[in-house]
């Protein structure tokens, strides 16, 4: 079961990851990101995160704000600027890159 909000957030001036993840449903596909993407913030962001996941089968509307084709897709928010990273993000170097959380090389 994926939760609607997750927020890990340290006390003190950290820079906040605003993260939202759309999905459609509660797929294996979903799931996967949700792990994937809380997993791979708990070593590279912790405390410095908040993840909103968005269903689009349940709020179709909020896919057009961040222009939405596909599912699952994750979206930067903050820091600016904003990113989208496509996929179940269990290519773990595919999302530091994506994120910039690590240098392309």
């Amino acid at each position: 079961m994926i939760p609607k909000k997750t927020k890990k957030m340290a006390s003190g001036p950290t820079e906040l990851w605003d993260l939202r993840l759309y999905v459609a449903g509660q797929t294996a596909r979903a799931i996967a990101a949700f792990a994937n993407l809380q997993k791979i913030c708990e070593e590279y962001l912790p405390g410095q995160y908040r993840i909103e996941v968005i269903d689009l089968l349940k709020s179709p509307q909020l896919a057009k704000g961040d222009q939405i084709l596909a599912v699952p897709t994750l979206v930067r928010k903050l820091p600016e600027p904003m990113r989208k990273i496509l996929g179940d993000l269990s290519n773990t170097e595919r999302v530091l890159i994506g994120l910039d959380l690590r240098p392309r090389t």
